[in-house]
């Protein structure tokens, strides 16, 4: 289930099924030059009461907390390359997980054994696994509660639309 170097490359065509999942970031570039403006032009012109007032020190910390929002920023921005794809062949169900930081990470799965188990909480959470051979693996974690049930229909209908078609002459 663990990855070699040949799981590292997509899938070749044809795709039964081919998903890209990735973190939702609602703040674009734009508006986080916004957001980032706001909050300087609110510091700066605090600091400089303070200065004014001789409580200049204060000048210095309200640039520090400008960069500490940019920072934080920046750091949510890099977690949001991370994404996961899902593929499905007529020979191979691959999951393929790439990190923030590029590492990739892939599993693959035999689709006629594979068997989707999506877990309700009581707190109305979610969890999607792939179970086969008495192994499982989360995939689907970035999306939403509806959004994985949506998911899991749309992969069980390809591993079904796989599963029941004829097979190909040979």
């Amino acid at each position: 289930m663990q990855a070699t170097s040949s799981m590292l490359a997509p899938l070749e065509p044809p795709l039964r099924f081919n998903a890209l999942i990735t973190p939702h970031r609602s703040l674009s570039m734009r508006g986080f030059a916004v957001v980032i403006g706001i909050v300087a032009a609110v510091n700066f012109t605090a600091g400089m009461v303070f200065m004014l007032k001789g409580a200049w020190p204060v000048f210095g910390f309200c640039g520090l907390e400008v960069l500490l929002v940019w920072l934080a920023f920046r750091a949510n921005y890099r977690a949001a390359r991370a994404h996961e794809t899902v593929e499905l062949t007529d020979g191979e169900l691959r999951v393929r997980r790439v990190d923030a930081k590029g590492n990739v990470r892939a599993f693959s799965f035999q689709p006629y054994w594979v068997r989707l188990a999506l877990r309700k909480e009581p707190d109305e959470t979610t969890h999607l696994h792939l179970v086969s051979h008495g192994k499982e693996l989360e995939v689907a974690a970035a999306l939403s509660p509806h959004e994985r049930e949506d998911f899991a229909r749309a992969l069980q209908a390809a591993l079904t639309n796989l599963r029941t078609a004829p097979l190909p002459p040979q």
